[in-house]
């Protein structure tokens, strides 16, 4: 497989929030249509409406570091923030609302969400989740295509430090991400397949066409993929982080491990590819436990402490985080273990407000006052 371009590296993120109503702290079901319309003015297009109304997506420049993408998260967060408090709501970023029904939501009137409805039915109806999914430039198809297969292993290391989806209407599920389970239930979803080649995976993309099940390579949702609109490699696995810090510190970290795999290819060496019934079950203990119980080591054949197998990661990837100039934002990933993950810290608040004597409703009001603050901290 023969590399003609050397890939860019650079780093587009894409975060998806949910629109809480300050008052009530639920998910509002019909936003006004001004709110959008502000907010695609002041945000230059770089904001879109999602498949519920109750949600709202935004999308950073390509940024050449990821300075730039946690200054341009930084200014996008605060314009969704100021325009939402004209209305008496806010947005967090939170990959599940704490106690709002998924019934009770309000669809976006556009022609690809209701084809998506129709076509899913409840599955689609049902996805009132929000992730982040982070692009790195790499021109190469082929390259692309490599990367993927070798960059599976580290998804669930990646999603053990987004956790933050532990509620689902008004319960705690004893999951750190309980959105995969909601997500996984549609097709074409979860861990990626392995291709030898681009064009292999694009017979693969073809047949699914040809037969008129999917208008696109868009209609692919795995956890990692080839972008079907950007020369990108597009990660999908991670839940949206509450805290701008740790989105920034996780998209440096994806991003030095894409280049640490094309350093360790340019010296004729590459990561060892493990089945996807390995690669599962650590995808699995990320999605119930987040870092709290480790994740298997598969050279060892046991379960490994999370803050062991971290810092294997940021030692491999030192070198890389200096030639990108983001080993501070790389470094940060360790304050994710201390501080702990959104979905820890809303567990934790639930439980003191419990504790407290606050009943179940006025405990996840709570909640959502946490993330409120959380997902403005830092812009």
């Amino acid at each position: 497989m023969k590399i003609t371009k050397k890939p860019e590296f650079t780093v587009g993120v894409e975060e998806e929030y949910l629109l809480v109503d300050r008052d009530t702290r639920a998910l509002v079901i019909d936003p006004p249509q001004s709110l959008m319309s502000e907010c695609e003015e002041l945000c230059s297009g770089q904001v879109t409406s999602e498949l519920l109304r109750s949600q709202i997506e935004i999308g950073t420049r390509v940024c050449n570091n990821v300075q730039e993408v946690r200054e341009d998260l930084s200014r996008l967060r605060k314009i969704i923030i100021d325009v939402a408090a004209n209305h008496n709501l806010a947005p967090i970023a939170a990959s599940t609302h704490p106690f709002s029904p998924w019934t009770e939501q309000k669809q976006t009137k556009k022609d690809r969400y209701e084809a998506l409805t129709i076509e899913m039915q409840a599955a689609a109806r049902r996805l009132v989740i929000c992730g982040m999914h982070v692009h790195v430039g790499i021109g190469d198809d082929e390259l692309r295509i490599d990367l993927m297969n070798q960059m599976a292993y580290f998804l669930p290391h990646l999603l053990a430090l987004s956790c933050s989806s532990p509620f689902w209407d008004g319960r705690d599920t004893g999951l750190k991400s309980y959105r995969l389970t909601i997500f996984d239930a549609l097709p074409r979803t979860g861990l990626p397949e392995r291709f030898a080649s681009y064009a292999e995976y694009e017979r693969h993309v073809n047949i699914l066409m040809d037969a008129g099940l999917i208008e696109d390579a868009t209609r692919i949702w795995w956890d990692l993929r080839p972008s079907a609109r950007f020369p990108t490699l597009e990660t999908r696995v991670m839940d949206v982080c509450t805290r701008l810090d740790d989105a920034v510190a996780l998209a440096a970290v994806l991003t030095c491990i894409l280049r640490m795999l094309y350093r360790l290819r340019k010296a004729n060496q590459r990561w060892r590819i493990y089945t996807p019934m390995l690669i599962q079950e650590n995808r699995w203990r990320a999605m119930r436990y987040s870092f709290d119980e480790g994740l298997i080591d598969f050279a060892k054949g046991v379960v490994v402490p999370f803050d062991e197998l971290l810092d294997e990661i940021l030692t491999l990837i030192a070198e890389d985080a200096d030639a990108l100039g983001c080993t501070e934002e790389v470094a940060s990933a360790r304050n994710i273990l201390t501080r702990g993950t959104s979905a820890h810290r809303q567990l934790k608040c639930y439980e003191v407000e419990r504790a407290a004597g606050k009943d179940v409703e006025e405990s996840l009001k709570a909640v959502v006052d946490m993330l409120i603050a959380d997902t403005a901290e830092g812009i």
